[in-house]
């Protein structure tokens, strides 16, 4: 690349090509975007570059596609679109990368200089709008400030806590010609996020450990974004430590490891919900204490200490008073932890806790998920899911929409590893998974199964991104659980609305979802009832070169639990929804 170009020797070149040149230089391979008006320059070098561009169909695809790929991979995604309506449609994907820390670059197009604060055709402020939403942006004024302003905010995007960033730049920048030079290194005063935690903080977090009798670790999806499967699993292992890991980590610690308790949160398993409520201690692992695993704040966890690592001091007792607060990154962190363990002996800091371990074990074994599965006929959705786990594995990677299926998969398919399980957590994007899915299998390549299980009503969001699996080659597994109505609403409006259902219904068969993928070119299957599921998922399993679409339909009534209802205590954990009548007719309603 071009990082060895000096001053006397430059090449000239355009600014649409010091884009392109840029991204060459960060080793970008993809990008996910959509041409237009003024971001059409850069489409130009495009061309000859070494780089793959995925056509998408609408921009919101495009930068839901840029977070799968982050999400499976760890790199940063990029997307690329034009002005005005283009990127307000990113508005939504940078949203979404901003609430769960996903390292994602969006370069837009603008208007002419001379034509900004004109309104001029296609223009909108895109670096104010998306100003809380993103990490950093920059609107870029000059040519020779391109290759700058895309390497400061590719290494904001990726670095302390991982977010969107995005770059804004004019049409004329993009055509006028200046003497590249690649900028040697990134300086960014004020910018030093605090990777090492505190030596002191790092001794009083132990002492903590070893002085509890109910500690529980609290894994967040900073877990994931910072890559700390390995060092997590150690430390827990090593003092013998259960692990809630909340809807953002699902599979950094394996669930099928004795000391995994499940997911906490509305809809965590009972065990893990339960487990927080009655720690002494909370481990707090790049989570953030968000109001669906607090339930009501004030009576969350009333008895515990907490020790909270985070590499973003602003959430450091946000929302929960800490007791050890550590800012750092939570892999170098739980590094320093396990130094700590190998300079002494381990059972100086485990704690003794063999009966809470076991009381754990019974919540667990005594509270597991309900499902009144017929032997034939109706199919209910956890069934299905756990079919389509049992059917592409461990080695897949599950990625969901917003809604009923999104619980139930975070529920019953047991993850193994940290990015085995994608979703949009923080924001709850609707339409998330099949873009999603799409920039995933980018990430991981054709020999990982990537499946979306989405929810009929997300599925209509953005199925068109149907097209972009097709003309690319991408061949993920699309499955739609499909129940007639936008399930978790009517599930609410069921509950706590006295089932006065507004406006849920979505007829299973308008679209046609078979019909949807024969207008696609792509194999697709249906399962009405449970008798049709092994034989039809079988034969889905089959087809590797190209994307596929099933169907499911499934039992309308079926609700997710246990559920905390919102603003409740997480006390008040309902298991079934006969549970929750019961205590309606207690209450005299």
């Amino acid at each position: 690349m071009s990082g060895d170009n000096h001053a006397g020797a430059a090449e000239l070149v355009t600014g649409a090509q010091a884009v392109i040149k840029s991204l060459e230089a960060l080793g970008v391979e993809v990008v996910f975007g959509y041409p237009g008006g003024a971001i059409m320059p850069a489409y130009d070098p495009l061309i000859d570059a070494d780089l793959q561009h995925v056509l998408v169909r609408h921009e919101q695809g495009a930068v839901h596609m840029a977070e799968g790929y982050a999400h499976a991979t760890g790199r940063v995604g990029v997307c690329i679109v034009t002005s005005g309506p283009a990127a307000t449609n990113l508005v939504t994907g940078l949203a979404d990368a901003h609430m769960d820390s996903i390292p994602v670059l969006a370069i837009t197009g603008q208007v002419a200089r001379s034509a900004i604060g004109s309104d001029a055709f296609q223009e909108a402020d895109v670096t104010g709008i998306t100003m809380p939403i993103t990490k950093h942006n920059e609107l870029v004024q000059s040519p020779e400030r391109i290759a700058g302003a895309i390497k400061e905010a590719y290494h904001v995007a990726q670095s302390g806590r991982p977010g969107p960033v995005l770059v804004d730049i004019p049409k004329d920048v993009l055509n006028a010609t200046f003497a590249w030079a690649w900028p040697e290194r990134v300086d960014l005063p004020g910018y030093r996020p605090t990777v090492r935690g505190h030596g002191k903080m790092i001794r009083e977090a132990l002492q903590l450990i070893a002085a509890s009798e109910r500690p529980v670790i609290y894994a967040g999806g900073g877990l994931v974004r910072a890559g700390a499967g390995e060092e997590l699993f150690a430390f827990a292992t090593r003092l013998g430590l259960p692990v809630v890991t909340t809807l953002m980590a699902r599979g950094i610690f394996p669930d099928t490891h004795e000391l995994a308790v499940g997911m906490p949160g509305m809809h965590g398993h009972y065990s893990g919900v339960i487990a927080l409520q009655e720690a002494d201690l909370l481990v707090t692992l790049g989570a953030r204490f968000d109001d669906r695993v607090t339930g009501d704040l004030d009576s969350f966890a009333p008895h515990a200490k907490v020790v909270h690592v985070d590499v973003d001091p602003a959430e450091i007792g946000k929302n929960r008073a800490v007791d050890v607060p550590i800012v750092g990154d939570v892999k170098v962190v739980l590094g320093q932890l396990l130094k700590v363990l190998d300079d002494k002996d381990d059972t100086a800091f485990a704690p003794a806790i063999d009966a809470w371990r076991e009381h754990v074990r019974d919540l667990k074994r005594d509270h597991p998920l309900r499902v009144d599965q017929p032997d034939t006929g109706v199919l209910k959705p956890q069934t299905a899911i756990r079919a389509v786990y049992e059917t592409w594995g461990d080695e897949a990677v599950y990625v969901a929409g917003v809604g009923q299926h999104q619980m139930w998969s975070a529920q019953v398919i047991p993850y193994t590893r940290g990015r085995q399980w994608i979703n949009s957590g923080g924001l709850g994007t609707m339409g998330f998974a099949v873009p999603a899915a799409i920039g995933a299998k980018v990430g991981v390549g054709r020999d990982t199964p990537v499946v979306a299980i989405d929810g009929d009503g997300c599925f209509q969001m953005t199925f068109q991104e149907l097209a972009t699996a097709v003309q690319h080659d991408i061949p993920v597994i699309f499955c739609v659980v499909n129940n007639g109505y936008l399930g978790m609403v009517r599930q609410w409006q069921h509950l706590f609305y006295d089932d006065r259902l507004s406006q849920v219904a979505l007829p299973q068969d308008c679209p046609d979802l078979m019909k949807i993928a024969d207008a696609y070119g792509i194999p697709g299957f249906r399962v009405m009832t449970v008798d049709e599921l092994d034989t039809t998922l079988a034969k889905a399993r089959e087809i590797t070169d190209q994307p596929v679409l099933v169907e499911f339909r499934v039992d309308p009534d079926e609700m997710v639990f246990p559920m905390v209802p919102g603003g409740a205590s997480n006390d008040d954990i309902i298991e079934s929804a006969d549970e929750w009548r019961a205590r309606l007719a207690r209450a005299g309603r």
